[in-house]
């Protein structure tokens, strides 16, 4: 007997129904997607597609050689021409290249771009976070204006809202920009070495090359640190606090509820000022958790290789987002509107060609291929869920009608072969039958 095979750890099959095991179904994952193309086109943003596959040097000058995304989590192997490759970690980085390759900055002043996709990360597997995940982000180019930062965090918080989650809060900060955070490193440095032996060694080590990132450690004794270290607010200059200043007023003046985060930092090296997240507290996955996050980049764009072009942009982890629609227990697939079945063999062709043209009429129809006892297939168009149950056999054939059962219950309506697409669409929607 042949070996079963398995897919790679922490690299899941989405699959319809409740055949996903952990993961939501398929059309959970569908109904995001859709809610996030109907919206982010409303904002006035186009979506492009990256390759999976960059070459490493685009994440070691973007992301940063020093984070554990590079240093410890990337996929990176040599292709047979030799050159260094990686699948993407993460979004922002592979649009900011195709946005040079493209010489975008010479065809239009603001650029308004997102995304979808799986992204890949070789780190510590939880519930919510896996090795591929899938992230939807979204992209502005050429405003250093705050009202392009929080155009983006509104966008989040409408989309949140379009998909009915609730209790999950907008932490916010600003971490300065070259002319005001090394002041503010001096001091955290200064702070860190004081504390040093109570950092874990990943810690001890960004002490040397990336201080800020302790800030964002998850062990508790760092955080125990962390906590009593400068706030970065305290070392703004003024035009960062000016700016800063200007995103809160205009998220207060569209009513965008948020908290100030001052210990707040994220985990690539690129970003300025702006820097938010949005944070989870459900039970579904574990300990607070953040779902999506993002900031000003104003000096990425320039550093691989294009022209000095500010940036804003967000990742939103649809992981994340589609477990917690799952608990919800809202179904997002479409029922079947009709399942025929067969009453006997005769009848199977007659079927079979009555479901094509069903289909072309626009409804949505099953048909088991298999026929078997009529039971049988009353219990699959039951599983299934369908609208109706249309039983064809001999006499049916003859007549020239069949009846339309509906499954949740109701009288059966008797009617023409040729009329069961405007029969089905003229009958009451009726919630379908839950399984």
């Amino acid at each position: 007997m042949s070996q079963k095979l398995s897919g790679v750890k922490g690299m899941n099959d989405l699959l319809p129904g409740e055949l996903g095991g952990e993961m939501a179904p398929i059309e959970t994952w569908q109904y995001v997607e859709r809610t996030a193309r109907e919206l982010f086109s409303r904002f006035g943003y186009g979506e492009i597609r990256t390759p999976m596959v960059e070459d490493t040097a685009l994440f070691v000058r973007s992301v940063g050689e020093e984070t554990d995304i590079v240093g410890k989590e990337m996929y990176t192997f040599e292709d047979k021409a030799q050159r260094s490759l990686s699948l993407r970690p993460e979004g922002t980085a592979p649009a900011a290249r195709a946005y040079i390759e493209h010489s975008v900055a010479n065809l239009e002043p603001v650029t308004r771009w997102y995304y979808m996709g799986p992204m890949f990360r070789y780190e510590r597997m939880k519930t919510g976070r896996y090795r591929q995940f899938f992230q939807i982000g979204a992209e502005a180019y050429g405003s250093r204006e705050a009202a392009q930062d929080v155009e983006l965090m509104d966008m989040v918080v409408q989309l949140l809202e379009a998909l009915g989650l609730k209790e999950i809060s907008l932490n916010l900060n600003s971490l300065g920009d070259e002319a005001c955070r090394p002041a503010f490193q001096k001091k955290l440095v200064e702070h860190l070495t004081a504390h040093r032996d109570a950092l874990c060694a990943d810690c001890q080590r960004r002490l040397e090359h990336n201080p800020m990132r302790v800030l964002d450690c998850k062990n508790e004794k760092c955080q125990a640190v962390a906590r009593g270290s400068p706030d970065i607010l305290q070392f703004l200059c003024e035009p960062c606090q000016a700016h800063f200043a200007d995103v809160r007023r205009k998220l207060d003046a569209l009513k965008v509820r948020y908290v100030i985060n001052p210990r707040m930092v994220r985990g690539l090296d690129y970003y300025t000022r702006t820097a938010f997240e949005f944070i989870a507290s459900h039970p579904a996955l574990g300990t607070a958790s953040t779902v999506g996050g993002g900031g000003r980049y104003d000096k990425l764009v320039k550093s691989l290789g294009g022209p000095d072009v500010p940036a804003v942009g967000f990742g939103l982890g649809l992981d994340r987002l589609t477990l917690l629609l799952r608990e919800g227990g809202q179904r997002y697939s479409a029922p079947p509107d009709v399942f025929i079945a067969v009453a006997d063999e005769g009848s199977q062709d007659e079927a079979f060609t009555l479901a094509s043209r069903l289909r072309r009429e626009g409804l949505k129809v099953e048909f088991d291929t298999r026929g078997g006892s009529l039971k049988s297939q009353m219990k699959r168009a039951d599983k299934t869920r369908a609208r109706f149950a249309l039983v064809l056999g001999e006499a049916e054939r003859q007549a020239g009608r069949a009846q339309l059962k509906p499954m949740a219950g109701g009288e059966p309506l008797s009617v023409a072969l040729g009329e069961i697409a405007q029969a089905v669409r003229a009958a009451p929607q009726a919630p379908a039958p839950q399984g």
